[in-house]
């Protein structure tokens, strides 16, 4: 006769120390899933923001090289806070021509307490509507309705912004008037008398100070050249 052999099972102890282990395995596993997934969100975010400040740059350019010389109605205007301009409406639209605005409004609850901003109007198509359109743009940049701002693009978090202009063959203040434009070079503040001259420079160079908490932090400097620009410069 055979001798029956007892069958043991787990004690208590072997079950809980065996949940416990797994707890842990699972609570570890979890961790690392959640990093993995933050990490993945914060590559996203700087790849949105800098897709976002590249098509802003390329904006800045394609409005630029657009600007179009109305009889009685300036192309350029620059006054230290915005940047007007007369542009050619885009393809797709209706003809006729676009104001166009850009600017930096400070907004203290933004990284580094501001933003870079731009406005458009409807592709105008009398002198008259270009007229309220200019007009509406130097509002916005002062003192935004809400109408107005339904016309504004949000395009990057700014520190502050400076622009030069190239006419002459020097690089100078654009809020220097044109007796002044063989001085050489210096910042864009936002103070001072506007240029009389308000025909689209030979060259732009645009600062951009970006806050520390964006992906591209510190300062970017793009220059952009008018295309019908015949001969070099300096």
């Amino acid at each position: 006769m055979q001798g029956r052999h007892a069958v043991r099972g787990f004690t208590l102890v072997e079950v809980l120390v065996a949940i416990s282990v797994m707890a842990l395995m699972t609570l570890m596993a979890w961790r690392g899933l959640d990093g993995m997934l933050h990490s993945q969100r914060e590559l996203q975010t700087r790849a949105d923001q800098v897709r976002t400040l590249q098509a802003g740059l390329a904006q800045w350019q394609t409005d630029l090289a657009q600007t179009t010389e109305l009889n009685g109605a300036p192309a350029w205007h620059w006054d230290g806070k915005v940047l007007r301009l007369t542009r050619q409406a885009p393809a797709f639209a209706e003809v006729g021509v676009q104001v166009v605005a850009w600017t930096w409004r400070q907004d203290t609850g933004r990284p580094g307490g501001g933003d870079w901003l731009r406005w458009q109007s409807p592709s105008l198509r009398t002198q008259g509507a270009w007229q309220q359109a200019w007009q509406d743009a130097q509002t916005w940049s002062q003192s935004p309705t809400a109408a107005l701002r339904q016309n504004e693009v949000q395009i990057h978090p700014l520190s502050g912004w400076q622009l030069y202009v190239h006419r002459s063959g020097n690089w100078t203040n654009p809020l220097s008037d044109a007796s002044a434009s063989s001085t050489g070079s210096g910042a864009a503040s936002n103070s001072g008398t506007p240029t009389s001259n308000n025909a689209v420079p030979d060259g732009v160079r645009l600062l951009l100070d970006l806050p520390a908490a964006t992906p591209l932090p510190g300062r970017i400097s793009l220059d952009w050249v008018r295309p019908q620009l015949s001969g070099s410069g300096s």
